[in-house]
């Protein structure tokens, strides 16, 4: 099981190129066995962005996000549960305030499993296990 951030589920779904060769080998083997875990905050920060403009996508984000689920059927998409809300308040050490990011990092911990990112900030917090 992982969880993956954001940007990898869109360079996943549209530029598999940009994702490292690790970030590749482990979302293809969770691919599987639906390990892939994907926060609703995740699609909460696309539809925000492509309503915003800052992100455009090649359909409406509704028709989007129910083909990157059919295409990609191991995904599971998290729904933010109250504990990972808390935890979410409390992660240990410095981090950023970025709530999508706090959201996504308190998944992984909550589950222990490997959080597949690209984003330095999260890359050089200590408190979660990272694959890049």
């Amino acid at each position: 099981m992982i969880v993956i951030d954001t940007h990898i589920a869109l360079w996943w779904a549209h530029s598999p190129d940009k994702l490292s060769k690790d970030a590749r080998a482990v979302i293809e083997k969770e691919e599987g066995c639906s390990g892939i875990y994907v926060s609703a905050v995740s699609i909460w920060e696309i539809a925000l962005k492509n309503s915003v403009g800052k992100l455009i996508l090649p359909y409406a984000v509704d028709e989007w996000f129910s083909l990157f689920l059919s295409t990609y059927p191991g995904i599971v998409v998290e729904p933010l549960k109250p504990l990972v809300a808390i935890e979410s308040s409390r992660l240990p050490g410095e981090f950023h305030r970025d709530p999508a990011d706090r959201f996504i990092v308190a998944l992984a911990r909550h589950y222990g499993v490997p959080l597949v990112t690209a984003d330095t900030k999260i890359l050089n917090y200590p408190h979660v296990q990272t694959i890049w």
